[in-house]
């Protein structure tokens, strides 16, 4: 019976996540399987990866066949390199001790990358934290900046028509004030007519009278020389 070592498909839809397991190459993708061996969830950054090292290990001793991506997921937990150490302790290239040693070393060398990268991812969200935030900030002083600005308008506009109603509103007012003043222009003017007319015209009646009598007298006085004459 030929094994493979593959993923089997679990999750929800557009968030998958696989179980590694070793299971016959004839049965489906998502059928039965022999063992579970590890799970794979491609949803976080970096990827979470759960492997039982140990019996993913014996099942490549045995001859199970990875996929190409249970392949990856295998040397990237270090099952690999184990498999490839125990080919040497088996063929007596090195003793057991070294073999540990060794896995030991990759192992830690490949947690402190794994450890790397999640600083700089860590680092990278951060700054794009940081950037979108800056980026919301000068958004929001633009805003603010525009509705200030528009407040301002708004309020120009406002003042404009309350002078344009306040000086509508006192026109009519300022044009009784001026008829008022012109009606008692007017009147003064009529009352000053009067009196330059009322002083005259005594003064011509006087004058009338005085002339009159000696109008009068002339004829008077012609009479008496007149019987004067006569007498003499």
């Amino acid at each position: 019976m030929s094994v493979k070592i593959r993923l089997q498909r679990h999750g929800k839809k557009q968030r998958p996540f696989y179980w590694i397991v070793a299971a016959d190459a004839r049965s489906k993708r998502d059928g039965r399987y022999l063992e579970k061996l590890g799970t794979y969830n491609p949803n976080t950054n970096p990827a979470t990866i759960d492997l039982n090292l140990d019996q993913a290990v014996q099942w490549l001793h045995n001859g199970a066949q990875p996929t190409d991506t249970a392949r990856a997921i295998l040397s990237y937990k270090g099952a690999l390199m184990k498999h490839h150490l125990d080919g040497g302790v088996r063929k007596g290239a090195l003793t057991q001790e070294q073999a540990d040693a060794k896995l030991a070393k990759w192992l830690e060398e490949k947690a402190g990358k794994v450890d790397t990268k999640k600083e700089g991812l860590s680092k990278a969200q951060e700054a794009a934290k940081a950037k979108a935030l800056k980026a919301e900030k000068v958004a929001n002083d633009k805003r603010a900046a525009a509705a200030v600005e528009a407040a301002k308008v708004v309020e120009e506009e406002v003042a404009d028509d309350t002078a344009v109603e306040t000086v509508a509103d006192e026109a009519p007012e300022a044009v009784a004030v001026v008829a008022v003043e012109e009606t008692a222009a007017e009147e003064v003017a009529e009352v000053a007519v009067a009196e330059v007319a009322t002083e005259e015209t005594p003064a011509t009646e006087e004058v009338v009278v005085e002339e009159a009598p000696t109008v009068a007298e002339a004829p008077e006085a012609s009479a008496e020389e007149t019987s004067e004459e006569k007498e003499a």
